[in-house]
C-alpha cells in the first residue's frame, strides 16, 4: 500500500489542451483528487505532466539489465518502455524473455514487453536460439506481454509465409498490436505491409483516430501499426496516411529527428518519440525529456510534444500507465519549465522515484544467463587472400544512421593477401560465430577511421555473433579474444593497451551498477576516439548495426557478406 500526500502545481490536461494550478492527492497509488489550487502571489509552480514513455526500445543495447535501465531512466522523467526483448531472444530464445520480465519486476518502473517476431532475424545468420509461432503465441497469451514486437521479415509478410501469417493472426486473436520494420518500404508495398492481402476483411482491427479526409485513408484498419524505422520525411508521410503510427526515433547510433519532427505540427495523434538503442552514457545524459526540449525549440505546440511523449503510447498499446485523471496510477513527473523539461521528480504507482537527478532506485544484485561457446582466435584465420579482382564490395558506414552503402573500391594487398587500407579508411571487417565452431566471415569497410588496433563486441544485431573492425589481423586477434574470455563483451586494443567490459548476461549486459557502467564505457568509448582514431560518434553502437541484414543496403553475417537489398549473400 502506498502512502498518502498531495502535492501542487500547474497540471497540464493533455487531452483537452489545457492546464491550470492544481492540487494532486494521491493515495495508494492513485491520484484520488485533482483539486482547483490558488497560488500565492509571486509563488512559482513546476509543471505535472504525464511521465514519459520510450515507446520503442531494446533494453539489452544499454548494455544494462532493467532494473539498472530504470536507475538512470527514471531522472529523466521516464516511467515506461515499451521494450522489444529480441536481442536477448536472439541469444536465450524464451528464456532469455522471461529474464527481462523477472528483472525488471524488481524495480518500480513500468516496463512493457513485447513477444519477439524474428528470431532468428533471417536464415542468412548464425543466431543462439529460434521462436516459433507457437512460442510466440504463448508469449502474447500472458498479460505481462503487452504486443507482438516489431515484423523485420516484411518479404514474409508481403508473401504470406506460414510462420509470419500465423504470429500475426495470434497477436490480432489477442487484441494485441503487431509492431512494424519496414525501412524505406513505401507506396503499393507499404500497404501491402500495413494492411496484408491475406488478412480477410473480418480480421483487421480498426485503430481510433487514425487520419482523417483531408490527410489520406481516414479510418485505415491497421494491422502492422507502427514504424520506428523511416528515415525521410517522405516515407513517414506515407505511412501515416496508411493510418501508421510513426516513431521518432533518437538513439545512439540512429538518428532520425531532424528528419522527421515537423510532422508533428499535422500529425499530433499519430506519432511517438523512441530510442530504439541508447548505450549508458547517452542515457545518462537523458532521454525523452531531450526530445521534448528539441521539439519544442523548433517551435512545435507544446501539448502535440507531449501527446507524442507521454499519451499517444498509454493508448496505442493500451499501457497500465496514468495520464493524470482521477482514478489513475499515480504515474507523474514534475518539470521546472516546458523549455528544457528540467526534471524535479518523478513518480511512479504514487512513489517517488527520483528527485533532483538523483535516483531512489536501489541498485539490486541480478543474476545471468547466457549461451557461449567460442574458442580464442588466431590471427591467421583472417587472413584475406587476393584473388586478382580489380575491385572488391566495401562497407560504407554511415554516422547517425542504421543503413549502409555499397562501394566497389580498389584493394590495397601485402603478400598475396588483401589488408586493411588506413590511408584510404578501408578497414578488415569480420565477424565470428559465438554459438559454435565455424569459419570466420571476413570483408572490409569504410567510416570507422581507425589508425591503429582494433576494436570488438558481442552486441552485434541481431544474431549477436561476434564482431570486430581492425588495421591488422593481430590487433583483430587481440580485441576477439578479450571478447571470447569475457564470454561477451565489448573490447578495444591500441599498440600499447587494452579495455574489455565485460558483458555475462548474454554477451549483451552487465549486471553492474548502472552509473559504474556508464562511467566504464564512455572511458572504452574514448579509447576508441583517441587511441585508436574512430571519426564515428558511437563507434561501438554503429559497428553493432553492421551484422544487421534486415537494414539496406551491405552487411556482414557470420555467413558471409550479404546485399540487403537483394536478400541474398554477395558473390
Amino acid at each position: 500500500m502506498k502512502g498518502s500526500f498531495s502535492l501542487s502545481g500547474v497540471l497540464m490536461d493533455l487531452l483537452n489542451q489545457t492546464h491550470y494550478p492544481a492540487e494532486l492527492v494521491v493515495s495508494a497509488g492513485k491520484i484520488q483528487a485533482i483539486r482547483p489550487f490558488s497560488p500565492s502571489p509571486g509563488q512559482v509552480l513546476p509543471y505535472i505532466l504525464p511521465g514519459f514513455i520510450d515507446s520503442h526500445v531494446h533494453i539489452e543495447s544499454s548494455l544494462l539489465v532493467p532494473s539498472e535501465f530504470a536507475r538512470l531512466a527514471v531522472v529523466h522523467g521516464t516511467v515506461a518502455t515499451v521494450s522489444d526483448p529480441h536481442e536477448i531472444a536472439n541469444v536465450c530464445g524464451v528464456k532469455g524473455v522471461d529474464f527481462m520480465i523477472e528483472n525488471g519486476m524488481t524495480v518500480p518502473f513500468k516496463f512493457n514487453f513485447g513477444a519477439p517476431s524474428c528470431v532468428p532475424a533471417t536464415v542468412f545468420e548464425t543466431a543462439g536460439a529460434a521462436v516459433d509461432a507457437a512460442e510466440v503465441e504463448e508469449l502474447l497469451s500472458r498479460p505481462e506481454i503487452r504486443y507482438l514486437s516489431e515484423m523485420m521479415n516484411f518479404p514474409g509478410v508481403l508473401n504470406g509465409e506460414e510462420e509470419v501469417m500465423k504470429k500475426i493472426k495470434a497477436a490480432l486473436r489477442l487484441g494485441k498490436p503487431v509492431d512494424g520494420h519496414a525501412p524505406g518500404l513505401r507506396g503499393d508495398l507499404a500497404g501491402k505491409y500495413i494492411r496484408p492481402e491475406w488478412l480477410g476483411s473480418g480480421e483487421g482491427r480498426m485503430e481510433s483516430g487514425v487520419g482523417s479526409p483531408e490527410k489520406g485513408e481516414a479510418s485505415r484498419a491497421t494491422i502492422i501499426s507502427t514504424d520506428h524505422e523511416c528515415f525521410t520525411a517522405e516515407e513517414a508521410l506515407d505511412k501515416l496516411r496508411l493510418g501508421m503510427k510513426i516513431q521518432i526515433r533518437e538513439g545512439s547510433a540512429a538518428k532520425n529527428f531532424d528528419a522527421l519532427i515537423d510532422l508533428l505540427h499535422d500529425w499530433p495523434e499519430q506519432m511517438m518519440f523512441c530510442s530504439d538503442d541508447k548505450h549508458p552514457d547517452s542515457l545518462l545524459l537523458g532521454h525523452i525529456n531531450q526530445l521534448c526540449a528539441r521539439a519544442v525549440a523548433k517551435g512545435i505546440d507544446v501539448y502535440k510534444v507531449l501527446r507524442a511523449a507521454c499519451v499517444n503510447p498509454v493508448l496505442h498499446y493500451k499501457l497500465d500507465v496514468g495520464l493524470l485523471n482521477v482514478g489513475d496510477c499515480a504515474d507523474f513527473i514534475l518539470v521546472k519549465d516546458l523549455k528544457d523539461f528540467g526534471v524535479l521528480s518523478t513518480y511512479i504507482n504514487g512513489e517517488l522515484v527520483a528527485e533532483n537527478q538523483k535516483s531512489k532506485i536501489k541498485s539490486t544484485e541480478s543474476g545471468t544467463v547466457n549461451n557461449f561457446s567460442c574458442s580464442p582466435k588466431t590471427k591467421e584465420v583472417f587472413k584475406t587472400e587476393y584473388t586478382g579482382d580489380k575491385t572488391i564490395p566495401v562497407i560504407e558506414a554511415l554516422d547517425g544512421q542504421l543503413i549502409t552503402n555499397r562501394l566497389d573500391l580498389s584493394p590495397k594487398t601485402a603478400d598475396n593477401q588483401i589488408v586493411s587500407d588506413t590511408e584510404n579508411d578501408v578497414l578488415k571487417i569480420v565477424v565470428v560465430n559465438r554459438y559454435q565452431e565455424a569459419p570466420v566471415a571476413r570483408a572490409f569497410i569504410k567510416g570507422f577511421g581507425l589508425k591503429q588496433g582494433a576494436l570488438a563486441s558481442s552486441v552485434a544485431h541481431d544474431s549477436h555473433n561476434i564482431v570486430a573492425v581492425g588495421v591488422d589481423d593481430e590487433s583483430l586477434a587481440r580485441a576477439i579474444n578479450l571478447v571470447i574470455a569475457e564470454k561477451g563483451g565489448l573490447s578495444a586494443v591500441s599498440h600499447s593497451r587494452e579495455m574489455v567490459l565485460g558483458l555475462p548476461v548474454a554477451g549483451l549486459m552487465s549486471n553492474r551498477d548502472g552509473y559504474e557502467m556508464a562511467a566504464a564505457y564512455t572511458a572504452i568509448d574514448k579509447m576508441t576516439k583517441a587511441e585508436l582514431g574512430s571519426i564515428l560518434a558511437s563507434p561501438f553502437m554503429t559497428l553493432s548495426f553492421m551484422a544487421l541484414l534486415v537494414i539496406p543496403h551491405l552487411k556482414l553475417s557470420d555467413k558471409g557478406l550479404f546485399d540487403g537489398d537483394g536478400f541474398t549473400y554477395v558473390e
